[in-house]
């Protein structure tokens, strides 16, 4: 959901946001089939290309990350980067970066196509 809030019009296709989730599209399909039903995000045939299934997040999915966000940065905040050095903080990045490349090589964060799905300044 966090991932749906920071696109334009809070949409992605499936496969994109299963790339931002690091996870495989059954299994985001099966997530977002809950989240369908709590009224949190909504699935409709993408209108460039049918073939593709797009992902919105609803005006009550993004009130809820917008509810749960404080909590969730404070609580990543204190148990992970409270406990690291500046320098083990970027350490930690280009480790992270290197697993994921190892682990996927297309994936947005080593191709530089993240940048699409961070929030518009």
């Amino acid at each position: 959901m966090a991932g749906l809030s920071m696109v334009p019009e809070r949409t992605l296709r499936m496969s994109e946001l299963a790339a931002f989730a690091e996870g495989s599209l059954p299994r985001l399909s099966q997530v977002v089939g809950r989240l369908e039903k709590r009224g949190w995000i909504r699935r409709n045939p993408d209108p460039t290309d049918g073939r593709y299934t797009v992902a919105t997040l609803t005006d009550d999915g993004y009130d809820k990350v917008v509810a749960t966000a404080p909590g969730h940065v404070q609580a990543v905040r204190r148990c992970v980067f409270d406990a690291l050095t500046r320098a083990q903080v970027r350490q930690l990045t280009t480790i992270g970066r290197r697993i994921v490349g190892a682990i996927d090589p297309t994936h947005p964060l080593v191709t530089g196509t993240l940048d699409r799905l961070r929030p518009e300044k």
